[in-house]
């Protein structure tokens, strides 16, 4: 679509998922753990911002923007590693091509002679990218529907997959389900220290049906009046069961808060 070269164009942002798939109708990039950076080239003026429009200055990366042979650009990417990783594209001369679906934006980018110290940001080839970030170090994965346009807002056409760490953690108590969950809502879990039981956060994810329903008979049968936790700051005080923390479970979850508490948890395994 033709029009009079934008001002500003709010970025697409991705939403967090804990969940892992892949399929023909997705592509997945490397997340980089930068400053997302908008580039705005008309002619040879090149305006430089952040997500939030902050306006940056960044003379090498300017320089090689400006000498790309198209007059009306609108690049968007991240600046990681003294590069700016450029990854969609939102305007080509002189129109917007944000309703394009992402294929033909990406095809448009390759168009483009990216050199030093710009960076195109390549497609994974991994059955299991999020395996490869974990191994090499990276934050995470984005993956984006192939068929998807860019939307000025936080979509699920782009999702974001973070590296996990795991780690043991000892059942204290659970929920009860909500709505048409069966079994128990969330296991309340906790690691051993010296004052005690200290209460890690809740894990509400990772579950299928059977598990919900063999997890709550195992716990029913450790049901117990006083709460096991010495520490419980946060804990839930509504429809809450407690348990002899005797159930030991795996759990993955993105990273500890400030609170020492489990920030995007899901259950792994049950180990006893």
């Amino acid at each position: 679509m033709a029009g009079r070269f934008p001002d500003w164009l709010v970025p697409m942002a991705a939403t967090l998922t804990q969940e892992r798939f892949a399929g023909p109708e997705w592509i997945f990039e490397r997340k980089f753990d930068g400053i997302r950076l908008l580039a705005y080239k008309r002619g040879s003026d090149v305006r430089l911002f952040s997500r939030n429009r902050l306006p940056l200055t960044l003379p090498r990366i300017a320089a090689a923007i400006a000498a790309l042979p198209s007059d009306e650009l609108i690049l968007d990417g991240e600046l990681a590693a003294n590069a700016y990783h450029v990854f969609d594209i939102l305007w080509y001369d002189g129109r917007a091509v944000t309703m394009l679906p992402l294929v033909d934006r990406l095809e448009l980018l390759r168009r483009l002679p990216i050199r030093p110290p710009l960076q195109r940001v390549e497609a994974l080839e991994e059955d299991a990218p999020w395996e490869r970030a974990r191994t090499e170090g990276w934050e995470g994965v984005i993956g984006k529907r192939r068929d998807s346009p860019y939307e000025h807002r936080r979509s699920k056409h782009w999702l974001k997959m973070k590296c996990e760490t795991t780690g043991e953690f000892f059942v204290g108590g659970f929920t009860d389900p909500q709505g048409a969950r069966v079994g128990l809502g969330a296991l309340l879990v906790g690691f051993p220290a010296e004052s005690g039981l200290l209460f890690a956060g809740k894990v509400g994810t990772g579950f299928d049906t059977s598990l919900l329903t063999a997890l709550r008979k195992q716990l029913d049968a450790l049901e117990t009046d006083a709460s096991p936790f010495t520490s419980a700051k946060g804990l839930p005080r509504v429809r809450t069961h407690w348990v002899r923390p005797e159930v030991r479970v795996k759990v993955a979850f993105i990273e500890w808060t400030v609170h020492r508490k489990l920030r995007h948890s899901r259950l792994l395994d049950v180990i006893s």
